[in-house]
């Protein structure tokens, strides 16, 4: 490390500079570059993200103002809007999902362990999120007839809380597209809601030996084979065996599964669960659905802290590229958070951060005691005065 590297640049150290320019050449995003490198976008966009510029201006200005800083970026000067923006629109997104799955890798060495459950399947929550985007402004982002928007489809892992897959479509892509198309460990547990509930899909799960938590439509028909004993004590209303009566959901789901009533004191109703787990206990697996919060937390967290509500452009490879450098932005907090020793949450640490972010500290001291470690101040050698 650089003795007198902003915390910027101990950050962006994070990212193997050879795995980095390895992603430019598989996607060749710097075919036909000239002066401003890939290298150079990524510093700018990421500086987007953590220090919530709003802007092209913003962020070039920001820049501007750091220009005894910007050598430890590995950055010369920082770019104009004009050519900010058109590396924006024009350098293809995918070389940032790249990044995204190579800073995945890191963080998944340091999130080991990191779980509630004590069983050894892999948890994971699938969701989906809307970003609303001004139809007029983004024309190509069909969703409704007055309104624009993009869906980020993201599937949660629990151990560490990582995003280990992500998918960014038109907001009027259906979430159950997406989630056949994706592939699990045998033995792995997926929570989902009822946005998902697909009885096709549900039966390739059990037929490929992966289990689902959801919640049940209130239109299903079924009938109960048996019930099973329950917690004398808890919020465990009932708990039995099924299977559906309906004509089609019976042809796409000929198999038994476990429908679970629980109090929830948070909204003071019962809520239903189906899974085709039948050995879990069913507080544990009331447990495992309501870890499912998780996955609402991230989304929040990275729409307060992040820069994925407003964009500094308008065409789909902007938008792409703004959301995918948030994506990397959330995954180096996390990889901070997981080396460091202090309790930190995700939004302070982004806000701590994005009022040092050009400090002179030495990162990894200042992750563990942030209001104790002092700037570092380098040392200026008085000139002679020889000759006068």
């Amino acid at each position: 490390m650089n003795k007198f590297s902003s915390i910027f640049g101990q950050i962006l150290q994070i990212f193997s500079k050879s795995e980095f320019y390895e992603a430019v050449r598989e996607t060749k995003a710097d075919k036909g570059v000239k002066g401003f490198s890939c290298w150079g976008q990524f510093v700018a966009m990421l500086f987007c993200q953590l220090g919530q510029a709003h802007s092209l201006r913003e962020i070039t200005g920001g820049l501007a103002t750091c220009m005894g800083k910007l050598r430890h970026l590995g950055i010369e000067e920082a770019p104009k809007r004009s050519t900010l923006s058109y590396a924006n629109n024009h350098r293809p997104w995918q070389m940032y999902e790249r990044v995204f799955y190579t800073l995945l890798d890191k963080c998944k060495g340091l999130a080991q362990g990191k779980k509630k459950f004590r069983f050894k399947n892999k948890l994971f929550s699938l969701d989906s999120t809307i970003i609303e985007l001004c139809a007029s402004l983004f024309n190509w982002a069909k969703f409704r007839q007055t309104k624009g928007a993009v869906k980020l489809h993201l599937l949660l892992d629990h151990e560490g809380y990582l995003p280990v897959f992500a998918n960014i479509t038109e907001g009027r892509v259906h979430e159950v597209n997406i989630a056949r198309r994706l592939s699990f460990p045998k033995g792995s547990i997926i929570v989902i809601d009822r946005g998902y509930v697909d009885y096709g899909l549900f039966a390739k799960w059990t037929e490929e030996g992966i289990y689902f938590v959801t919640r049940q439509k209130d239109n299903a028909r079924f009938r109960v084979i048996r019930d099973n004993p329950i917690p004398e004590r808890g919020k465990i209303l009932r708990d039995s065996v099924i299977e559906f009566e309906g004509f089609y959901a019976k042809e796409d789901f000929p198999y038994q599964l476990r429908r679970i009533e629980v109090w929830d004191d948070t909204k003071g109703e019962v809520i239903v669960l189906l899974t085709n787990h039948l050995e879990f206990g069913p507080t544990t697996l009331a447990a495992i659905y309501k870890d499912r919060w998780q996955i609402e937390v991230f989304f929040k967290t990275i729409k307060q802290n992040l820069k994925i509500k407003t964009f500094v452009g308008t065409t789909p490879n902007a938008v792409m590229t703004q959301i995918w450098t948030a994506l990397i932005a959330i995954l180096a907090l996390k990889y901070l958070k997981f080396r460091s020793t202090f309790g930190w949450s995700l939004s302070n640490l982004v806000a701590l951060l994005r009022y040092n972010l050009f400090t002179y500290r030495d990162l990894w001291e200042w992750l563990n005691k942030p209001f104790e470690t002092l700037p570092i101040v380098p040392d200026v050698e008085q000139l002679s005065l020889r000759g006068i």
